[in-house]
């Protein structure tokens, strides 16, 4: 039995926006400079994207293991899984800085532990704040993750003047300070301690595999095969953004401030987003968000200089803005609660996982075949298609979500 002090619910909100806010501020540091890094190391469109793909090909991997692995271990905390997978990452971008002639098998390498130990280690940090709020404590998640997106845009403005000072590769040494910082927020986040289940409850309430979990939800399943559209859609949008940028006449310089009004954008949404979701319910915000990140990729393509690129960064706010929050609550309502922390990991293998690595395909074929606008066409496509499941997902009147 723990002995531990029960924390208030101002010592929970306020340490886990803290989390978010660090990681997204590490986020921004390593994946919202990777594309300009690698094409700085010399390497072509196509091999940036194959190791865009490669990152999230290591999230679809490790994110269903690091979340069966808690499912199954409960009384491992989640945030010495987080914390530890978020050290492992550290150690591979410090190999990454010290050799920056490293060849590409060697820099998959490096991607691989970046993106499917600290990267992924997110679905996870977000079931630490839903076991608390499913035990009653209203953590203000979505509050804390457009305070995220705002740390997410003062890193990347602070990072586009960084590179024009002192270049690209020192954004490594900013993405090394503040996944230490993260480490640090990471372990000394108060510990939940689950309440003592009836015996023929918990027998009862024993973890799914992914497979039979996909199989007894359609409506869930169904939900992320558009999930798995719109996040290959709209990815590529802020992962291939400096493509865009410099096809319209800006720099690399540039990337800083358009991430910049990107991240920022998506804070409104943490206050328009719980009365969204009493309006709306989670489903139809997936919907909304998806449309909007389509219509983002239309918005670019009809652009034609930096400030227009600059002008489509509001689109952002109803858009991915939207996505995070809303596809945290869904999964949280729409299965099992033996299975809410392998759903978060399931969620984010579609979206971030999948979808980037097929956003990160499409992109580096795309811009080698055709430039920005070919790009730009292929995600709306890919987002057009998304929506149109997103919204067969959504539940029949008298009929259950799930």
């Amino acid at each position: 039995m723990h002995t531990e002090k029960t924390p208030t619910l101002r010592r929970l909100d306020w340490h886990y926006i803290a989390m978010q806010m660090g990681f997204w501020a590490m986020f921004a540091a390593i994946v919202a400079y990777q594309t300009a890094l690698l094409l700085d190391r010399g390497f072509t469109n196509g091999e940036a994207g194959l190791m865009t793909s490669v990152r999230c090909l290591a999230g679809i991997v490790f994110q269903p293991l690091l979340g069966g692995f808690a499912d199954r271990h409960p009384r491992v905390p989640l945030k010495g899984i987080v914390g530890v997978s978020l050290a492992l990452s550290l150690a591979a971008g410090v190999w990454y800085w010290a050799e920056p002639a490293m060849g590409l098998a060697q820099t998959a390498l490096v991607w691989v532990v970046i993106g499917g130990l600290g990267v992924s280690s997110y679905p996870l940090m977000d079931a630490m704040a839903v076991q608390f709020i499913n035990d009653g404590m209203p953590i203000r998640y979505s509050l804390g993750r457009g305070l995220g997106s705002l740390a997410y845009a003062v890193v990347c403005v602070l990072l586009g003047l960084q590179v024009g000072q002192w270049g690209v590769e020192t954004t490594l040494v900013t993405f090394l300070l503040l996944t230490a910082a993260e480490i640090a927020l990471v372990f000394t986040y108060p510990t939940w301690h689950p309440k003592a289940p009836a015996e023929g409850r918990a027998a009862a309430e024993r973890p799914q595999s992914a497979l039979s979990l996909l199989r007894s939800t359609p409506r869930f399943t169904l939900m992320l095969a558009g999930v798995l559209f719109g996040l290959t859609a709209v990815l590529p949008l802020s992962n291939f953004l400096v493509n865009v940028i410099l096809s319209r006449g800006g720099t690399a310089a540039d990337l800083g401030l358009a991430m910049f009004l990107m991240g920022g954008f998506e804070l409104p949404a943490a206050f328009l987003f719980p009365r969204l979701l009493r309006r709306l319910g989670s489903g139809r915000i997936l919907v909304l968000s998806m449309a909007f990140c389509t219509l983002k990729g239309v918005a670019l393509l009809l652009t034609w200089n930096l400030a227009g690129v600059l002008l489509c960064q509001p689109l952002q706010m109803l858009g991915y803005g939207l996505f995070t929050p809303a596809s945290v609550y869904f999964v949280n309502e729409s299965v099992p609660p033996a299975d809410r922390v392998r759903g978060q990991t399931i969620m984010m293998v579609a979206s971030n996982g999948l979808g980037g690595m097929l956003g990160g395909l499409l992109a580096g074929w795309t811009l080698d075949a055709g430039g920005a606008n070919w790009m730009l066409a292929g995600c709306i496509l890919c987002g057009c298609v998304g929506t149109v499941l997103c919204l067969l997902a959504l539940p029949r009147k008298g009929r259950s979500a799930c």
